[in-house]
């Protein structure tokens, strides 16, 4: 008797002590969370108040690939005699002095021809004097606005090792399709707006999550 009573005390006494123990883990992450919130909310009011660059046009005759500020697919096309332009642009996240200015970018010129399955690329590093060719490749064409596609076949030799007569002919090739230093302005401009944009959507979409409320969907 007095077994089972002792028994039913001590089961008693740890359901007490479990109840304690959630309702202050609870109390606990609900501050946590308060918390983290606030912080999201106070950043993402910071980044909505700065200065973005001037508006930059893309030198003629590219254009902008509409929606790409929310893809990671083509910046910029252009018509170029039967042949298709694509231009895609990234960078390195550590290529940028205190003030955060980019100096560097790294875009892909995708050559595509009607008829053909496969498209030329080039990879290049573009400054604000200069354009040159890291790699030129064979790769499958891309369908309207899509990914680049990593190729899983020989992609050629290294561009550095090939003729120098070659290299100078590949350079004249992007340049005669309007690839040159006058698209670094436009491009630099354009990652800022998009990694603000990008800054913005996930400070936002992050404290939905933790909040638990879903992002609104479009129409």
């Amino acid at each position: 008797m007095w077994k089972r009573a002792l028994v039913g005390a001590a089961a008693a006494t740890l359901r007490r002590s479990c109840v304690s123990t959630v309702r202050s883990s609870s109390t606990i992450s609900s501050a946590v969370d308060s918390m983290l919130l606030r912080s999201l909310k106070d950043h993402y009011l910071e980044v909505s108040k700065m200065n973005l660059p001037p508006k930059v046009g893309p030198p003629s005759p590219f254009t902008i690939v509409k929606g790409a500020l929310d893809s990671n697919g083509p910046v910029l096309k252009r018509s170029y005699n039967d042949e298709e332009v694509s231009v895609y642009v990234t960078r390195l996240a550590s290529d940028e002095d205190e003030d955060g200015a980019i100096h560097q970018l790294f875009v892909h010129v995708d050559v595509s021809k009607p008829g053909q399955k496969e498209s030329l690329n080039f990879l290049c590093g573009l400054y604000e004097d200069a354009v040159g060719i890291h790699s030129v490749s064979i790769r499958p064409k891309l369908q309207d606005n899509a990914y680049l596609i990593i190729p899983s076949q020989y992609t050629g030799p290294v561009f550095e090792e090939l003729d120098e007569n070659m290299r100078d002919a590949f350079h004249s090739y992007i340049e005669e399709r309007g690839v040159n230093e006058s698209l670094f302005k436009f491009l630099q401009a354009w990652l800022y707006v998009k990694e603000h944009r990008n800054l913005l959507r996930w400070f936002k979409t992050t404290g939905l999550f933790i909040d638990g409320k879903k992002p609104a969907t479009s129409a």
